[in-house]
């Protein structure tokens, strides 16, 4: 067997132990589970996660997906805690202490100061009759099944198992709160997850950037609309603001004789395709790859008119990632 394929053999096992490790898991889920989701929703105040060493890595990311889930949260490290950090706790926070073995030192300040101050404690390890099980209110036990490294040394399927419990706890409390896209993107505005999450509203050009002539508004004037904003087109609007038509660069082309000589509804599109703001700016992008266009007027709908209140470009959903 050459290098690559040894590589490529261990590197499988590794994940089947893991993906089966995932699967005793989820088999041996019982109702301290939900005593620990019911533990958090109880809780006025945060989510004090804790741990060293690989725990301690898997906290930093629990905390930081129950933060971003709707659930307050934050990591405090358990040597700083001992330093002083104690202070960020209150009687009103649930701590959940993570620790395999169950007997981490570092975390035995920290267990005392929930126990003298009566804070909610949920332990998450393997052993049940390890010091942080035994002070623990709550239980999240992972299965003990070993590591993937085959000798038990290197944190692997344990902290594989950690991390999903953390994520099964985070998407538990999540549904339970009903927190949706929209929520979320309040709190994750960047990236590309912030772009994906982002609607029409939150890219679009306001009412006063908006290239808009009347009906009979002569194609000069017309041509120096579209000029000075700068997008390329021009929306055509009735005696009542309803949007009543656009004017691209294509129906520019089609009407070249004579252009001068004509008013704004001569050479209209009548009855463009038009997005209403709250639409995830992702549909929009959709809308007009599918339509060959490069902009779509924000309008507001009623009973009466379809006023325009904006205007999304697709330059502004490639700035953002989206496209």
């Amino acid at each position: 067997m050459t290098d690559a394929e040894t590589f490529l053999t261990t590197a499988r096992q590794v994940i089947l132990d893991e993906a089966k490790a995932l699967q005793t898991l989820a088999a041996d889920l019982d109702p301290r589970f939900a005593e620990a989701v019911e533990l958090i929703l109880k809780a006025k105040g945060r989510v004090i996660v804790s741990g060293i060493g690989k725990s301690g890595h898997i906290g930093h990311k629990i905390a930081a997906t129950l933060a971003s889930t709707g659930t307050p949260a934050y990591f405090v490290h358990p040597a700083e805690a001992s330093h002083g950090d104690l202070g960020m706790l209150s009687t009103e926070d649930v701590v959940l202490a993570i620790s395999n073995s169950g007997e981490a030192p570092e975390l035995a300040n920290l267990l005392a100061f929930t126990r003298r101050f009566g804070i909610p404690l949920i332990g998450l390890s393997s052993r049940m009759e390890s010091t942080l099980m035994q002070e623990a209110d709550v239980h999240l036990q992972i299965p003990a099944i070993g590591e993937a490294c085959g000798f038990g040394m290197v944190p692997s399927i344990s902290t594989t198992l950690t991390l999903a419990m953390g994520d099964a706890l985070a998407i538990a409390l999540m549904k339970h709160r009903d927190f949706r896209p929209e929520n979320f993107r309040a709190f994750h505005p960047g990236g590309k997850l912030g772009a994906q999450l982002s609607r029409v509203r939150d890219l679009m050009h306001g009412v006063e950037a908006l290239p808009l002539v009347t009906s009979d508004t002569p194609m000069s004037d017309a041509l120096i609309e579209i000029s000075q904003k700068g997008f390329g087109v021009a929306g055509v609007v009735d005696d009542a603001d309803t949007l009543v038509g656009i004017i691209t660069d294509g129906d520019l082309r089609r009407h070249m004789d004579g252009l001068l000589d004509k008013t704004a509804a001569d050479v209209m599109t009548a009855d463009p395709t038009t997005i209403i703001a709250d639409t995830m700016a992702e549909e929009a992008v959709a809308v007009m790859n599918d339509r060959k266009i490069t902009c779509l007027f924000v309008v507001q709908e009623t009973s009466a008119a379809k006023s325009a209140i904006g205007l999304l470009h697709i330059h502004d959903c490639l700035r953002v990632g989206l496209g």
